[in-house]
């Protein structure tokens, strides 16, 4: 897995990196197929801004936040990440369970089995 973090007209000191780093690889030990992890971080002003964007097979997904810390803001973004994700994996999820197995199929396509051995 790939975790790339950038910071837009500002230099990431090397602590904000490790943390935000430690946050991707948290959210990689609780979802494991994940492919890439994008952190992006800018500030304006007072005004931290926190990006995070995952891909992984058949999911991309964004959250972002702002607030005066940038801590906070990638504790928040990674927050947002992490709930969205369990969102798609729970509805996939439900999707599956609905489903009828095939031999549930089969017995709707054929009808109740007929039992030859029993005399009347």
């Amino acid at each position: 897995m790939a975790i790339e973090i950038t910071g837009r007209h500002i230099d990431i000191s090397d602590a904000v990196k490790s943390y935000a780093e430690n946050k991707a690889l948290e959210l990689d030990h609780n979802f494991p197929r994940l492919e890439n992890i994008h952190v992006i971080m800018d500030v304006e002003k007072f005004r931290h801004h926190a990006e995070v964007v995952v891909q992984g097979a058949h999911l991309r997904v964004e959250a972002k936040e702002t607030t005066d810390a940038m801590y906070a803001s990638i504790d928040a973004a990674f927050e947002k990440a992490e709930r969205q994700i369990r969102r798609l994996r729970s509805k996939i999820q439900d999707q599956h369970r609905n489903r009828p197995s095939l031999p549930e199929i089969e017995q709707a396509i054929q009808g109740p089995p007929d039992n030859l051995d029993e005399t009347e």
